[in-house]
């Protein structure tokens, strides 16, 4: 890439549990790469998308919610938060329009008021309130933080969503591209691959697992020229999950290798066979081995 005038640089995405960071990302990124879930929590590790044109790329790190951590695993997730913000070029920060600001976004404000590069304001969820209400859900906001620029968009829908794109763009560095245009993500496919699986368990199982899961996948082996082996663990912590997950029959493990393997076929682009476990590890979040052996890496936080 030999154009002086192009662009590039990291952006962080930080904002409370369930403000449409992940949406924002892979509408942006134009594919699955982060998993969407309503259940809070659901981004663990810095899931970087990554958005090229001909004028410039944008890495983004998304960051996982900001909450009070209150296991081991919480407290990773808190550290890799906070240690995304001091190595990007600018950072979104994502408030929903359809929630009161609240000591969740007071928690952000605090810790973005030791950050020296540019903050954007992100409002998300446009679409579900009426535009007049709009100026009193940003003065909630505007005098918190010497904000760069304010912008209001809809992660799902798209509205403003370029708009957003071109401002950061516009107050970025100079720079190359740092990774080939096709590539959408630097996270191994292996690590992808456990995201999607884990997504579907949030959505068939609700409140009924959630975040005593994690999912190993412990090979990926081409078969053919068409098709790929994946085999994986879903890993929970009580024998009462592990019946929850593996359904009446076997029901309900089976629907949950049946989604997964669609998604997991539109990101390879191959016939895939799943084979999927679930193991019962006690206490798993609370040691630091085990946190290390499903994929959250020291080099995370």
């Amino acid at each position: 890439m030999d154009n002086p005038e192009y662009k590039s640089g990291f952006v962080a995405l930080i904002g409370r549990p369930n403000v449409g960071k992940s949406t924002l990302l892979n509408y942006i990124v134009g594919q699955k790469v982060a998993i969407m879930s309503n259940v809070a929590q659901t981004t663990r590790n810095k899931i970087q998308g990554i958005y090229t044109s001909p004028e410039a790329q944008i890495v983004f790190i998304d960051t996982p919610g900001v909450h009070k951590p209150a296991t081991k695993l919480g407290d990773f997730m808190e550290r890799s938060t906070m240690s995304a913000l001091d190595e990007v070029d600018a950072v979104l920060f994502v408030v929903s329009a359809t929630e009161k600001r609240g000591a969740g976004d007071d928690f952000i404000i605090n810790r973005l008021k030791q950050v020296k590069q540019p903050i954007y304001l992100v409002v998300n969820k446009i679409d579900r309130v009426s535009p007049n209400d709009l100026p009193n859900i940003v003065a909630q906001y505007q005098d918190a933080l010497p904000f760069k620029a304010v912008v209001p968009i809809s992660a799902l829908q798209g509205n403003n969503v370029n708009g957003l794109l071109n401002k950061i763009i516009a107050g970025l560095p100079h720079g190359p591209q740092y990774y080939p245009a096709d590539q959408i993500s630097d996270h191994p496919e292996r690590f992808v691959v456990a995201e999607m699986i884990r997504e579907k368990i949030f959505m068939l199982t609700r409140e009924e697992v959630p975040h005593s899961v994690a999912v190993d996948v412990t090979s990926i082996k081409r078969e053919d020229e068409e098709h790929i082996h994946i085999s994986a663990n879903i890993i929970v912590e009580r024998p009462g999950q592990k019946g929850i997950i593996i359904g009446k029959k076997g029901q309900m493990l089976k629907k949950i290798g049946t989604m997964a393997r669609q998604d997991i076929e539109r990101l390879l682009g191959d016939r895939v066979f799943l084979q999927l476990w679930v193991k019962v590890v006690p206490g798993w979040r609370d040691k630091s081995a085990m946190l290390k052996d499903y994929g959250y890496r020291n080099k995370d936080y």
